[in-house]
């Protein structure tokens, strides 16, 4: 295969951004080469806003041809959250005839080198990087994102994420030397000297399973970690939200077919309707890393029965924050309303449960009993979603029929605070725009336990009384090693209160947030500076990103030789 782009070429081209991603996950400080803003994009190849739109327009209805072996149908069949029926269709694929393809390229691309891969992904990036605003699209369309989310989210940050990935990959297969000369004096006797050759070896075929709500924020760090370590990548698309990634199959192939390498070593894998072709994929001998975000259910499935292959999984598990005092007041209740409305609560890392003391907390605007906190709380939701065009920007669409009817029988769990109310998208009347509900419910009341001790993924927050701030720690500590906890928040102007919170934290292994009252959220995260889940609780087997993530994707094999 000839190859269009030449590794000096890519190294030439992509190297110093790869360094600059080396020394923001040394340093975790900002930094990213991914624009947010949607204008800036329209130039030096990349899309605006209006070829991006005309780009996801086109796709509609048509048959997205990957070029794939052994295709033996055409499938589809995503209905968009906000009513269009999208009508692409896609490959579906002959398993015994596209697995060994797939492994057929993974010699030339374990020779190639870790620097070598890197820059490759790091072309795969940028190209995807120019495709932002229709990749923009496909995410809104499949999720029920709002478009600025969609764009930011789906787009830039799903980009940065996919290059930290990058990053830790290559900082784990260049610790350990190409080579090494070694000698081992004897004392009199001529020393013993060997020649070493350490090289990292892909484990196999990865599989990554995307999910329905972040297919590309969700998806992007075990695709990459995983190419950038050698390994082939099969995407099975969550049926819902086929088409982003779908799309990143296709530029991945491209890309790999014009630096010479077998566009096979990334391929798509999706499904007839009802098919459930993830349990059977799993299973296959081939496949020796898998990669999953969503369900704990399933998620759980795959760590039990997946003995063959090295799992990592996002599940889920309940959020929570303590809200025992604070200095704004104002400002705490701005950024818990902002944290549960985002995309109707459909983020793993959103608030679920908020636990104050039953005799109130105290504030820079005098004490404040559980009532008054809970009804100003839904006075501030109430004022960020008042206005029904601000409203859908922050809310997006309900993605599922599961979640609307979560969302409706949380009403029937306690006294409700804040009630859910319908709003109507004028360009797409047929999403579904639900705003969040928020239920009292009493900590020592074993009947509520059921409900804040579940998981209600959606637009569905409990506020529970507590007797104390003690209790509230303690009732925090049974969440998080029982249920796990991808986000903890914490409101305190109490030192001893912090730090009884941060113990908990540091002892289950969930990432806590102190005291948030500006534009940072709990359940927003900043790659190549905050760690995604922790892999040290029942939500997650894995952190995005550390070394832990990549490092178990390759193997040193070691070839040693007289000198």
């Amino acid at each position: 295969m000839t190859a269009a782009l030449s590794a000096h070429e890519l190294i030439a081209r992509h190297r110093s951004t790869l360094d600059q991603a080396l020394e923001a996950i040394r340093t975790r400080a900002y930094w990213s080469p991914h624009p947010e803003h949607p204008k800036a994009y329209g130039e030096n190849g990349s899309l605006d806003a209006a070829a991006g739109k005309a780009a996801f327009d086109a796709l509609l209805g048509s048959r997205l041809d990957l070029g794939q072996p052994g295709t033996d149908d055409w499938v589809g069949g995503e209905q968009s959250p906000y009513g269009v029926d999208l009508g692409v269709t896609y490959p579906h694929a002959d398993l015994d005839v596209l697995l060994p393809a797939m492994k057929a390229g993974q010699r030339a691309w374990r020779d190639a080198g870790a620097e070598q891969r890197a820059v490759v992904c790091l072309e795969i990036l940028k190209r995807i990087s120019d495709r932002t605003h229709e990749f923009a699209h496909a995410v809104m369309h499949t999720s029920g994102q709002a478009f600025m989310m969609a764009f930011q989210a789906g787009g830039p940050h799903a980009q940065d994420r996919g290059l930290e990935a990058v990053a830790y990959a290559y900082v784990e297969q260049v610790r350990t030397p190409d080579n090494a000369e070694w000698t081992k004096p004897q004392g009199k006797r001529d020393p013993l000297a060997m020649n070493k050759q350490f090289t990292p070896v892909p484990r196999g075929i990865a599989l990554m399973i995307g999910c329905n709500t972040f297919p590309t924020w969700n998806g992007y760090p075990g695709l990459f970690a995983s190419l950038a370590t050698g390994n082939a990548v099969l995407v099975k698309p969550h049926p819902r939200a086929v088409l982003p990634l779908a799309l990143t199959v296709q530029v991945a192939r491209e890309v790999l077919a014009e630096t010479g390498f077998d566009p096979n070593l990334v391929a798509l894998a999706a499904e007839r309707p009802g098919e459930g072709i993830a349990k059977t994929l799993a299973l296959r001998p081939e496949i020796r890393i898998i990669d999953y975000t969503g369900s704990t259910e399933f998620g759980d499935w795959l760590e039990t029965n997946a003995r063959q292959a090295q799992v990592y999984t996002e599940k889920a598990g309940v959020n929570t924050v303590v809200v025992h005092s604070t200095s704004d007041y104002k400002g705490m209740l701005a950024n818990l309303a902002f944290s549960l409305s985002l995309y109707s609560g459909q983020m793993c890392t959103t608030p679920q449960n908020l636990l104050v003391p039953r005799e109130g907390i105290s504030t820079d605007q005098g004490p404040k009993s559980y009532d008054e906190v809970v009804a100003d709380l839904a006075k501030s939701v109430d004022g960020l979603l008042g206005d029904d065009a601000r409203a859908n920007a922050l809310l997006g669409a309900i993605v599922n029929p599961d979640v609307k009817a979560r969302l409706e029988a949380a009403a029937g769990l306690g006294e409700v605070a804040l009630a859910s109310r319908e709003i109507t998208n004028p360009d797409f009347p047929g999403a579904v725009v639900r705003t969040p509900v928020i239920v009292k419910l009493d900590g020592a009341k074993p009947d509520d336990e059921a409900a804040y001790m579940s998981e209600c993924f959606g637009p569905v927050s409990f506020a529970v009384a507590v007797d104390s701030a003690a209790d509230a720690a303690e009732l925090l500590r049974r969440t998080v090693r029982e249920k796990g906890a991808m986000t903890v928040g914490a409101y305190t102007t109490d030192p001893e209160v912090e730090r009884a919170v941060q113990e908990v934290c540091l002892e289950e292994a969930a990432q806590l947030s102190l005291n948030l009252t500006g534009g940072v959220y709990v359940n927003q995260t900043a790659a190549f500076s905050d760690f995604h889940g922790s892999g040290g609780n029942p939500a997650a087997s894995a952190a995005l990103c550390d070394g832990a993530f990549v490092a178990n994707r390759f193997r040193v094999v070691e070839v040693r030789r007289d000198a």
